[in-house]
């Protein structure tokens, strides 16, 4: 398995780990929350025949430092990516994001002058409204989840993120996306992700998608349970020159769930073909 996490690099957030893979032209994917790096895997061996394959996991998630006084709000995500590209020496690469991925490398490059090859947005939250009834409620009460008793707050994990999935993936890696999560220091930086989320975040770039300075591509699993396909062309309408597709039968997480899916759309845009 070409995924690894055999970096470490301190960033103004705290430690992250990171990891890299292949020769040829430089790629980065962001995930989202409350993934990790882990949620690319059974897509970075192809994509490293290739590219010189990047990822790493956001302050605050999986094997990253998860301090209880540590900010890790979108903000702080930005800046971050911003900082990850300066560390490996990227200039230009081509970057896919996921979920919040998709804010992060966003306003990295709205906010923070990343400059992009080619940017794909695959299920991403990018505008307003997000979160859930429950994302909702938890920010509100977190004090509250952080009390759990751990058998039920790793059941919470386990539902959240089931909830995300139209089809099953497999058990495997349904244990690796939940592991993170159940240390002492997961349990608190889970909680934390839902009370610093603020809409806030996306509000500030949403009205720069027209700038864009890259050609994009968007894709979205069309039966996503927590980002519905309406917002996935709501944005498309932001940002017109972008190209749109949709991948049936699949949820929140493609890249787990039809990976090969994932593949052909990736390989067909990241070679210069299907231009927005």
């Amino acid at each position: 398995m070409a995924w690894k996490l055999d970096e470490t690099v301190k960033t103004f957030a705290g430690t992250v780990a990171a990891g890299r893979s292949g020769s040829g032209p430089a790629i980065v994917l962001a995930h989202g929350w409350p993934w990790s790096s882990f949620s690319w895997h059974r897509i970075i061996p192809d994509l490293a025949r290739k590219y010189r394959v990047h990822w790493y996991d956001m302050p605050g998630y999986g094997r990253s430092g998860k301090a209880a006084a540590q900010r890790t709000s979108l903000d702080v995500q930005g800046e971050v990516f911003a900082e990850m590209l300066a560390h490996w020496g990227l200039e230009r690469p081509m970057v896919v994001a996921h979920d919040m991925g998709g804010a992060t490398t966003l306003r990295a490059h709205l906010l923070h002058g990343c400059d992009f090859e080619r940017y794909v947005l695959m299920n991403v939250v990018a505008m307003r409204p997000w979160g859930s009834d429950f994302f909702d409620h938890v920010g509100r009460h977190v004090e509250a989840f952080l009390g759990l008793p751990p058998h039920i707050h790793e059941a919470v994990v386990r539902a959240y993120i089931r909830g995300a999935l139209a089809n099953d993936i497999d058990a495997g890696d349904f244990e690796k996306l939940v592991e993170p999560w159940l240390s002492e220091a997961g349990r608190g930086s889970f909680y934390r992700q839902f009370a610093q989320a603020d809409e806030k975040y996306t509000a500030e770039v949403e009205p720069l998608f027209g700038t864009i300075r890259c050609p994009v591509t968007i894709i979205w699993g069309e039966n996503d349970p927590w980002i519905p396909l309406a917002r996935g062309k709501a944005l498309h309408a932001l940002i017109p020159r972008a190209s749109f597709e949709t991948l049936s039968g699949v949820g929140h997480l493609p890249q787990l769930e039809a990976p090969g899916l994932v593949l052909g759309r990736l390989n067909a845009f990241l070679s210069g073909g299907n231009e927005g």
